[in-house]
């Protein structure tokens, strides 16, 4: 089975998306937009393994705390496009502490540098002369109080994100 950790998006920030996502389609952006459902932030890919038990006991020995996350860019990787996220001292604790675990574990995941972003376009295509609209995205903030498996599957219309299960923050 093919396997992400992830913080999920809440709904006034997947709100914020799909009003970035409705101004490049305004402008005459073509492509594969990510469907409301699908949006979320990619902490750890792991890719094709059959023991998500094992990654949700590697994901329960990291102890974060709540911490604040802010959507206030976009940007893109190639024909790509995605928000972006501020920098996050925390954030980034959590993945380095994250990846130390999986690693600990002896589970493979993807190691390439870590970019706080949301995938909200992909073969992103202008029918227009010249490069693809600039459009920001409205900062917007929300709290980030647990990261969770997430198991992708294809589906007939695309790819489907199933919550096999979550780590909460610590309030303590």
């Amino acid at each position: 089975m093919r396997l992400f950790i992830a913080i999920q998006l809440n709904d006034e920030v997947r709100e914020i998306v799909r009003e970035t996502q409705d101004a490049f389609r305004r402008q005459g952006v073509r492509g594969n937009y990510t469907p409301a459902e699908n949006l979320h932030l990619t902490l750890a890919f792991i890719g094709e393994y059959g023991d998500p038990d094992s990654v949700l006991d590697a994901m329960e020995t990291v102890r974060f705390s709540p911490f604040s996350l802010t959507m206030e860019k976009t940007g893109c990787f190639g024909d790509l496009w995605w928000t972006g996220f501020s920098d996050s001292k925390p954030l980034d604790n959590l993945v380095r502490n994250l990846r130390h675990a999986l690693a600990d574990a002896g589970i493979p995941f993807d190691k390439k540098k870590f970019k706080a972003h949301c995938t909200i376009l992909r073969r992103a295509a202008y029918a227009k002369n010249g490069s693809l609209p600039h459009i920001d995205a409205a900062p917007v903030s929300m709290r980030a109080e647990r990261i969770s498996l997430m198991q992708s599957t294809r589906g007939r219309h695309g790819m489907i994100y199933t919550e096999l299960g979550s780590v909460r923050a610590q309030t303590d």
